[in-house]
């Protein structure tokens, strides 16, 4: 992961920029690289690390929920691991141009009960200039599955 943060200082006040390579515009291997380093980061399970690459007012729609912020997706990502168990993940670029990239993903998690389930969506990302996403728009859809059916082990 490419973080960098650096303090910059205007008219006397410290403030500290963060940077995330690549930055855009992308090329297909940078376009390619984003969604390898979200892949990643999400399959970490590492509710901080995944927010870090967000802007500190980052929005989301996740479903039917809107989220704003990182403390906000820190906090959904928290409740979301504990809930599903076992999770794995797999994107795909779909498309991307100038500081927008889109993905396709599955993933797979098992709920308490021990049933599988396989997530299937859609994600469209927007990126400032320093290479944190701005906004993330995801339609996802949920589909029990068997566990002999499981794709990701």
């Amino acid at each position: 992961m490419c973080v960098s943060k650096f303090a910059r200082t205007n008219k006397n006040i410290n403030m500290e920029t963060e940077i995330k390579y690549p930055l855009p515009p992308f090329t297909m291997e940078t376009a390619l690289q984003k969604v390898q380093m979200a892949e990643d980061a999400w399959n970490s399970k590492d509710p901080k690390k995944v927010a870090q690459a967000y802007t500190i007012d980052s929005e989301w729609r996740n479903r039917t929920l809107f989220i704003n912020g990182r403390k906000e997706i820190e906090a959904f990502l928290t409740e979301k691991w504990k809930k599903e168990k076992n999770y794995k993940l797999k994107k795909e670029l779909w498309g991307f141009r100038e500081n927008r990239i889109a993905v396709r993903f599955e993933y797979e998690y098992q709920i308490e009960n021990g049933e599988w389930f396989r997530a299937y969506g859609n994600e469209l990302w927007e990126f400032d200039k320093n290479g944190l996403m701005q906004k993330r728009f995801a339609s996802i859809n949920d589909l029990a599955i068997e566990t002999e059916d499981r794709k990701f082990t």
